[in-house]
């Protein structure tokens, strides 16, 4: 329940909150630089990373929601080499780059995979498998697993009973050493393959050297920044950003009420306390035009998403096609501070083509709509380098967008 003396915020007041602490209301750079794409990092946290590539893999779309078309070099450079890295991947939402200074904060995560020896995904590898993986990238160097794989003559089980187990031996033990930080991603080649090294030789010794927070030490930071960029959210929303407890979670927010960092606040339409980043900004309106990927952390948290936007939103990726209601990939539109309607869209790059394979207007969408929303999707094809705009004849937002795209 929340406490009656909380400040009282309108759901539109929050949302514009939430809008403004993720990076919708800064103001946009002609050419994104690496000063823009550090301040959007900041803004986000971190940038989950997903396999997905039917349009652009996960981690490069929330960048281009909020700075527009970027060169992706930047991105490249930030998560490469050692000494100027920014960011590195590791399991801080799900799998997600974050910015690499929080690797002492994760050492408590490291600590209780450790303690659990890894996973049921994982399953048993071989005595003695860890110490040979450890020794063969001390010796070789950043490798993939297929890599260590033919350096060891691991071919992998015979069988192909489940994803997670048909791993080979090799595939296991790098996977379980990167859980437990002995072990950190280095990059992806082209094939988007994780090469293992070395900490020591990914991880900038600045931060090898920063004294290890304690567990609670850690949470607090860690909810400091969920907080952050939330903006104003619930103990359930900020605990998802990094994948706490929520009591964890709540008791770092009650420790960040005391040194005046957060304050509780109610929020029209949502019933449980919510808090409020102390210095999140409340503009006046949003003019924020951008298309949401899956994985934006925007819209992570599904019941902030509906409690905020008005905007009921599932992936469909893993539901069977005759299920699916909207696609497969689909992408809510954003347009002011409102989400007014959602695309299922395809980069077939063979033929150059953006391919919208269904459009559809959320209730109130205003009229301006599909012109916007082709102006949008003009300026992503130009960015993933497509030549054309393709709207199949789905959803009921689909005549008005091809009607504006042919315009």
């Amino acid at each position: 329940m929340q406490s009656p003396n909380s400040q009282k915020l309108s759901t539109s007041q929050a949302r514009r909150i939430a809008l403004a602490a993720q990076g919708f209301a800064d103001k946009p750079h002609t050419a994104p630089t690496m000063r823009t794409f550090q301040r959007t990092l900041e803004r986000t946290g971190v940038l989950q990373v997903d396999s997905v590539n039917v349009l652009q893999r996960a981690h490069y779309m929330p960048l281009y929601s909020r700075m527009g078309a970027y060169d992706t070099g930047l991105l490249h450079r930030a998560s490469k080499g050692r000494r100027d890295r920014r960011m590195v991947e590791y399991w801080a939402h799900v799998q997600a780059y974050m910015p690499v200074e929080l690797w002492p904060h994760m050492q408590w995560r490291m600590d209780h995979y450790r303690a659990t020896r890894g996973s049921k995904w994982w399953g048993s590898v071989p005595e003695g498998m860890k110490e040979k993986v450890l020794a063969l990238v001390a010796e070789q160097g950043a490798m993939t697993a297929r890599e260590a794989a033919k350096h060891l003559d691991d071919a992998g089980p015979q069988t192909k009973d489940h994803w997670g187990w048909n791993w080979s031996d090799s595939r296991k033990t790098l996977d379980i050493l990167y859980m437990f930080g002995e072990l950190a991603i280095a990059g992806r080649n082209d094939q988007f393959e994780v090469s293992y090294d070395l900490p020591e030789r990914v991880i900038p010794q600045i931060h090898l050297d920063a004294p290890t927070p304690s567990k609670e030490e850690a949470h607090l930071e860690l909810v400091r920044r969920a907080a952050r960029s939330h903006g104003v959210g619930t103990a359930k929303d900020v605990a998802d950003y990094f994948r706490m407890r929520v009591d964890d979670t709540t008791h770092a927010l009650n420790q960040l009420i005391d040194a005046g960092e957060v304050e509780p606040v109610m929020v029209e339409g949502i019933r449980k306390q919510a808090y409020l980043f102390s210095g999140s900004r409340l503009p006046r309106r949003i003019t924020a035009r951008a298309l949401l990927s899956p994985f934006d952390p925007l819209v992570w948290e599904r019941e902030r998403t509906e409690a905020l936007f008005d905007f009921f939103y599932r992936i469909e990726i893993y539901t069977p096609a005759p299920k699916r209601i909207h696609g497969y990939y689909v992408l809510p539109f954003l347009l002011g501070e409102h989400i007014v309607g959602r695309v299922d869209l395809k980069a077939d790059r063979r033929s150059g083509t953006l391919q919208v394979k269904g459009a559809y207007a959320e209730p109130g969408a205003p009229a301006e709509t599909p012109e916007e929303l082709a102006a949008e999707l003009e300026r992503l094809a130009g960015w993933l380098g497509m030549d054309a705009i393709e709207v199949d004849p789905k959803g009921d937002l689909a005549a008005p967008l091809a009607a504006a795209v042919i315009g």
